[in-house]
């Protein structure tokens, strides 16, 4: 297989310094000096002819090494997007899509939605001359449903496959047959960890495999003596102690969630950090999923003069981004992972120990510039006898709806049976195959509905919340729902500033309903666009978060043209409330069904089908208000509650009416 050299004009990095100008000389030059240094420079020639010759190659390399931004430049470099053929490389996570994205399109001097672009959900920022482009991977499964084959990519590489994601290891699944049917495809499987040898056996004796050794400097590991019993606690103290009595350097501290993000940030921004030798300041920085992408993006800029840069982040700082400047290290020992209860049918957040591969992750952050340090908050006898050798791969503890009804939608019908990595357990096979009869999208053979089931699979949501859209046609109220599922499509529309929580309550208080959580968010979606006319000021004088708005405002649009793409005619949107709040309220049912609750003496909730025990989510309407049975939309695991949120009261015959054959009437209850 031939590649052209691409012309002048498509690397700007490394040609046309005659007409430039002198700062932009420099910055050329400064670019091309800083992709030299990368690791995985001196492989560039090796990784070429490799992937030239091997239909599969399995890349390892560290975080940092380079693979991420350099491998698809290289293969452009190379000629691989020649006759209008592009590469794609997926990403677990769309902070990393989108920070990936726009290093490679600085480096190689373009904007981005032209040679480089991305794609993420309800977000595409491509265009017809896009040569190189990162997604996340459900968005590449998307793509599938499409274009089976791929015919439009040269390269499709699948990054931070270590991570073992349920759609990354879907993708695999399916690539598989695809390099099967496509000579000319090539596939690259790139992982930060030495977990190789499973995915070449996989792929079969072609597969090549290359390491690619990481510039890294000593990390000095750091455990406690004793266990702590409040892993927050210590890291507050952690950071001021690192701060008062270590040299410069910025610090990366580990969390599990939101809330104790948020704790430990507004901990440090309440707290005097210059009581020791050191009288430089700290900025707090969180770095979280559902945090707005302008707030995420802050993580990467230097810190000010005489300022120490504190990042609290998630496990996706563990290898989906890289941040310069970090030495110091905090590792709570602890990871949220997403798990599903075959038995009472839910999947919840759940917090567990941090795999000893990701906590090698973890510390490894602190050696990218210089030596470091990493400060386990954990003793190592805990280490050895607690931590798992590696994480459970999402799709053995992950509900399987969703990725199922995506395979029926492909065509893939004996489910059992696919050749994956790591193959699901039975159980929960079961499970997503029941739930999906249930919702309508498949027959009691298994395969798609003709209408529902097809367009289920077409559209970017929660199976769900699909049928709840797709239903909303029948009960009348299409327009509250596409608004309903936009706002619950974006996080944090509510924010309460430490200076002003009573205020912020009495703003808030103005959208809440008896009914609950879903119809509150469509009260704030239309006061933001009727009173408010999408003004930033108005939002922000509800203590309202203007760019969630934004974007649920963007989201109801493109869910709207989904829907019309599938022939489904949608109504304008309008200021009107035309349908009454019970018939929405039904429609919500005929999706939420398998998610219901009964109310305890005690304020508690037992979860329809299951003796398990949640508590409305603080954050919830209803954690304040009774309801005999109510309708959940997420479960989470803090400490030791379990937590329902996005609760609507419902009645209990609803639920009937709704799934006769998924609830059976015995004595009385359902």
């Amino acid at each position: 297989m031939s590649h052209r050299i691409n012309d002048a004009n498509d690397t700007a990095p490394y040609t046309g310094l005659r007409t430039a100008s002198v700062s932009a000389q420099f910055k050329v030059a400064s670019i091309r000096r800083q992709r030299e240094l990368l690791p995985i420079f001196r492989h560039r020639q090796a990784l070429l002819y490799i992937v030239e010759t091997s239909p599969v190659v399995v890349l390892i390399g560290h975080t940092g090494s380079g693979k991420s931004t350099q491998l698809t430049q290289y293969l452009y470099e190379e000629g691989w997007t020649s006759q209008s053929k592009a590469i794609v490389c997926t990403q677990p996570r769309r902070v990393a899509a989108i920070s990936v994205a726009t290093r490679v399109a600085e480096e190689i001097g373009c904007q981005i939605g032209q040679t480089v672009g991305y794609s993420i959900r309800f977000e595409d920022m491509t265009s017809e001359i896009t040569r190189i482009k990162y997604v996340t991977d459900g968005m590449l499964l998307r793509e599938l449903l499409v274009d089976p084959l791929l015919s439009r990519y040269s390269v499709v590489i699948i990054d931070e496959v270590h991570e073992r994601s349920i759609y990354t290891d879907v993708l695999l699944c399916i690539l598989k047959k695809v390099i099967r049917k496509r000579n000319d495809l090539r596939l690259i499987i790139s992982s930060a960890t030495l977990q190789a040898e499973e995915f070449a056996n996989y792929f079969g004796p072609d597969t090549k495999v290359i390491n690619i050794e990481g510039k890294s400097f000593p990390v000095d590991i750091l455990y406690l003596s004793e266990p702590t019993d409040n892993y927050v606690e210590k890291t507050i103290r952690t950071i001021l102690d690192i701060h008062n009595e270590e040299p410069e350097g910025d610090i990366l501290a580990f969390l599990t969630g939101r809330d104790e993000i948020k704790t430990v940030v507004e901990a440090i921004l309440n707290t005097s950090a210059t009581d020791g030798n050191n009288q430089a300041s700290v900025l707090p920085l969180p770095l979280y999923a559902g945090l707005p992408q302008d707030q995420q993006i802050r993580i990467f800029d230097p810190a000010p003069e005489d300022t120490r840069k504190v990042i609290i982040a998630t496990n996706i700082a563990e290898a989906s981004v890289t941040i310069d400047g970090i030495v110091y290290v905090i590792d709570c020992g602890y990871v949220k992972l997403r798990a599903y209860d075959p038995t009472s049918k839910i999947e919840s957040l759940i917090v567990s120990p941090v795999s000893k591969a990701a906590a090698i992750q973890r510390a490894g952050r602190a050696g990218r510039t210089k030596p470091g340090k990493c400060f386990r908050l954990y003793t190592s006898q805990g280490a050895e006898m607690i931590l798992p050798d590696v994480s459970v791969p999402e799709i053995q503890r992950t509900n399987l709806a969703g990725p199922i009804l995506q395979l029926k939608s492909l065509g893939i019908e004996n489910i059992a049976k696919l050749d994956m990595v790591t193959p699901p357990p039975v159980e929960l096979v079961v499970n997503a195959l029941e739930l999906l009869f249930s919702l309508g999208a498949l027959d009691q053979y298994g395969k798609l509905t003709l209408g529902l089931g097809e367009r289920m699979a077409e559209l970017p949501l929660d199976p769900m919340l699909s049928k709840i859209l797709l239903t909303s046609q029948n009960f009348g109220c299409m327009d509250q729902i596409l608004k309903i599922a936009a706002m619950m499509s974006v996080e944090n529309v509510f924010y309460q500033p430490e200076d002003g929580q009573a205020a912020a309550e009495m703003e808030h208080l103005k959208f809440t309903v008896d009914e609950g959580d879903h119809l509150t968010l469509y009260n704030v979606y239309q006061a933001f666009t009727i009173r408010g006319k999408g003004s930033s000021k108005w939002a922000h004088d509800k203590y309202l978060n203007y760019k969630s708005l934004s974007r649920a405002v963007s989201v109801r649009n493109q869910l709207a043209r989904y829907l019309e793409k599938l022939g489904v005619k949608v109504p304008a949107s309008t200021s009107l409330l035309t349908t009454d709040a019970e018939t929405i309220i039904k429609c919500l049912v005929s999706g939420y069904f398998a998610n219901a609750a009964i109310m305890q003496p005690d304020g508690s909730f037992k979860l329809v089908g299951s003796e398990k025990i949640v508590w409305a989510h603080p954050s919830s309407v209803m954690s304040s208000r009774s309801a005999e049975w109510v309708i959940y939309s997420e479960v989470m695991e803090l400490g030791e509650k379990t937590y329902i949120l996005g609760i609507t009261k419902i009645e209990r015959d609803w639920l009937l009416e709704a799934a006769p054959e998924y609830y059976q009437v015995r004595r009385g209850r359902a």
